[in-house]
Order: structure tokens, then C-alpha cells, then sequence
């Protein structure tokens, strides 16, 4: 069979709520068993299960045609090397996407969305039908493509994280974290519920909790200006923010530095003070991160490379 090309088209797809059940449970019948058992809609999980697989099998179908097919469950993303002419289609939820993008580097991401009447899919532009359409034009160079800034955790030891929506600095458990953070010069030891560095891309994610929730004391307090981050802040902003979680003012710990902007060459330093437990996530996944323990040094600043979404 004469494909389109010879380049490779990487097809990203990740488990289903169902199959996440019957790997617990071991059996489809256990798994029915505990959601009904506990006043659950099995059905819905198999619903969902079955439009998710038939979106896979159609993109599956094209790709197959199109170009040298490789499939790839999301568990294996950290570690896969992509090819520098990969073509990437991400086919799952908005965190599949920025899961994925975070570990290409100038390729191109193609966000499916399986099951619009259940996702937003903001990051999922495409149906499965519209790959026949919108893959040749990517691979053409043809489809427009959005540049997001990712952000990045280099340590002292020469490891490297980046996140397309944020990056988690604290304690893997509700335990205080404990460092030392320098922005813009200024430098203060700090016992908190962690650090969240945010880019555009997650601006109306944890940034937007944690603003709403600031202002919301605010308005309690009888402060009546509303706290607002810059409209301008979009997907490639080349800035991005920071704030401290529950910083706790003590004798030895202050609560000066909770706010602030890491700008182009302007990162934020931290040195863990953190025995054990001491991580560095990014975008929610805390299975893939860092170690932050005592004697780590982060730079977090903007990453150097960009995110390739297409749109």
C-alpha cells in the first residue's frame, strides 16, 4: 500500500475510566459490581468507553493510509524519543494534550477530541473525521500553528521539567514545605503549602483558583478592588506567575514573597530545606516529577523550547 508519506504520525490514546476499572478490579463483572454496588451508572463508563474507542479506531484508519503509524498509550509518553519530522495526534482529554506537548520539542501536536458532548476540549480543536483533512495540511505546512511557552524546573544536578500549565514546587503529602525562594533579588525563607508557577495556557486553571479565592477574602475583608492577573496573559506569553500556597509568617519563616512575575532571563530560585518528600510536578501528573530534597537547587524560569499546537 503507497502511503502519503514516509514520515512518522505518533498516535497518543490513554486508558478509559472502564479500563482503569477493570485493571483494578481484574474483571469487568467486579468492576460493574463496585460502581452499582456503590449507586453508580456502570452504563455511563461503558458509553464513554465506546465512543472513546470508535474516535481511536477512525483515527486509526486514516493514519494507517496516511503515513508510518506508531501508537502510543500515554504511560509511555516521558520516555518515548520522538523524531524530529513526527507528526504528533494526541486523540483523549485536554490533559492528554499538555502531557503530551511537554515532552516534544518542535514537533507538531494535533489535539482530537473523542466525545465533544462530554469534554470541552479546549485544547481539542478536531473530531477524528477531520484528520483526513487537517493532517495533510500540518504535514504541508499549510495549518496554522499556536506557539505556547511552557515553563521549566532545571535543578542543580542538571534535571530538567517542563509544564505547559504549571509546575507544583512542595511536599508529595499535606506537610508544610520548607525553602528558600529568591525573586527580583530579594530572598526569604518560607514554611507553605507549596509553590504553583502558571503559564497562559493555565491561566484559567490553579492560577484562577487561587486569584478567586484571594479575592474572595478580599471582598470579606471589605477590600472592593477585585484581584486580576494581565489580560494579555495568553498561551505565548513570554512571562509567567508565581504564588505561594498558605505561606505561614513565623521566626523563622516570612510571607513577603507570595506573588510575583518570572520573566525572560528574571527566574526564581529555590532551595529546598525539605529532608524527604520534596517534589517538582508539572500539569497534575505527580507520578512523573522531580525529587526537591534538601541540598536541591531550582531554577524556574520560561523553557526554551515552545509548544506546537495545531489549530
Amino acid at each position: 500500500m503507497k502511503r502519503a508519506t514516509e514520515n512518522k504520525v505518533v498516535l497518543v490514546t490513554q486508558k478509559t475510566r472502564l479500563e482503569n476499572l477493570i485493571h483494578r478490579y481484574n474483571t469487568l463483572g467486579q468492576a460493574k459490581f463496585y460502581i452499582e454496588h456503590h449507586g453508580g451508572d456502570f452504563n455511563d463508563y461503558v458509553v464513554e468507553h465506546e465512543t472513546y474507542k470508535k474516535s481511536v479506531e477512525k483515527a486509526v484508519a486514516f493514519l494507517e493510509s496516511y503515513g508510518r503509524l506508531q501508537l502510543l498509550d500515554r504511560d509511555y509518553v516521558p520516555s518515548f524519543i520522538f523524531g524530529k519530522n513526527d507528526t504528533v495526534v494526541a486523540v483523549g482529554r485536554d490533559g492528554l494534550v499538555a502531557n503530551t506537548l511537554k515532552y516534544l520539542d518542535s514537533q507538531k501536536l494535533i489535539g482530537v477530541n473523542p466525545d465533544p458532548r462530554r469534554w470541552d476540549g479546549v485544547l481539542l480543536p478536531f473530531s477524528a473525521d477531520d484528520l483526513n483533512r487537517i493532517v495533510p495540511e500540518t504535514v504541508g505546512n499549510v495549518r496554522k500553528v499556536k506557539n505556547i511557552t511552557l515553563a521549566q524546573a532545571q535543578l542543580n544536578d542538571g534535571q530538567v521539567l517542563c509544564g505547559v500549565n504549571d509546575l507544583f514546587i512542595g511536599q508529595k503529602t499535606h506537610v508544610s514545605a520548607r525553602y528558600e525562594i529568591t525573586s527580583s533579588g530579594k530572598s526569604e525563607f518560607q514554611s507553605s503549602s507549596g509553590i504553583i508557577v502558571s503559564t497562559g495556557l493555565g491561566a484559567t486553571g490553579w492560577l484562577k483558583s487561587i486569584i478567586a479565592g484571594a479575592s474572595g477574602i478580599d471582598r470579606y475583608c471589605g477590600v472592593s478592588d477585585t484581584l486580576s492577573i494581565d489580560s494579555d496573559f495568553s498561551w505565548d506569553s513570554r512571562y509567567l506567575y508565581f504564588t505561594v500556597r498558605e505561606p505561614y509568617p513565623s521566626t523563622s519563616t516570612g510571607a513577603s514573597i507570595v506573588f510575583g512575575k518570572i520573566k525572560e532571563n528574571e527566574p526564581v530560585r529555590i532551595v529546598s530545606q525539605m529532608p524527604e518528600n520534596g517534589v517538582i510536578f508539572s500539569d497534575g501528573v505527580e507520578q512523573d516529577y522531580l525529587e526537591f530534597n534538601s541540598g536541591a537547587i531550582a531554577t524556574i524560569g520560561l523553557a526554551d523550547k515552545s509548544g506546537n499546537l495545531v489549530v
